[in-house]
């Protein structure tokens, strides 16, 4: 686990709470241009990344990181509820977005889900960001085109499960559900998971 916020008692404070079995903060940041120099040195499974800090933003940070270490989730922990700052958040490929002050529960679920290859986006924000995108014309008709196994299987991505889940949930194996979601992805045009769930929302999927 990789800590970027450049307020160091908001660093402490994370690491306070990261303080149970099976995780291990490897290293601390306090910009964004030194998150992007540390994340290929150390490879964190997750790094958690605030949005404003000086010289560099945490979005563009975790952009390049993402660039650099495709493997490596980023989990967005800001104290903006925006609109704006969830769009672009997911266009750079953030698995999560927490807002501080979110419980320690809701922050080892996420690193869990974030560490796991899911994705933890709140599903009122996600609703709120697509009512206020640009929509086409009509619905596309794309998850018509989607069997009943891929249906499902979106339907759970979007709510931020693991293959493994989705597995354990659909009865299938975690290699199938992998490769039905890497299908899903191609098939919504989506660059990941994250999308694909922004696809399905915008298209109606109903996700609660």
């Amino acid at each position: 686990m990789l800590i970027v916020d450049d307020h160091t008692v908001v660093r402490s404070g994370l690491r306070a709470l990261l303080q149970v079995p099976g995780v291990e903060v490897c290293g601390e940041a306090a910009t964004g241009a030194e998150a992007v120099q540390r994340a290929p040195e150390l490879l964190p499974d997750v790094v958690l990344m605030d949005v404003r800090m000086p010289d560099m933003d945490g979005l563009t940070a975790a952009r390049l990181i993402k660039q650099q270490c495709p493997d490596v989730a980023v989990v967005i922990v800001t104290s903006f509820e925006s609109q704006e700052y969830l769009r672009e958040a997911i266009e750079a490929g953030a698995a999560g977005y927490l807002l501080k002050g979110m419980s320690r529960e809701l922050l080892l679920s996420t690193l869990q889900s974030a560490s796991d290859g899911g994705s933890m986006i709140d599903a009122e924000m996600l609703r709120q960001l697509v009512q206020r995108s640009p929509r086409p014309a009509s619905p596309t008709g794309i998850l018509d085109t989607l069997s009943e196994r891929e249906r499902n299987t979106l339907r759970l991505v979007a709510r931020g499960h693991t293959n493994r889940e989705i597995a354990a949930q659909l009865g299938y194996s975690v290699g199938t559900i992998k490769n039905v979601v890497q299908q899903l992805i191609e098939k919504l045009g989506a660059s990941d998971r994250t999308q694909a769930a922004v696809v399905a929302v915008r298209e109606g999927l109903e996700v609660d």
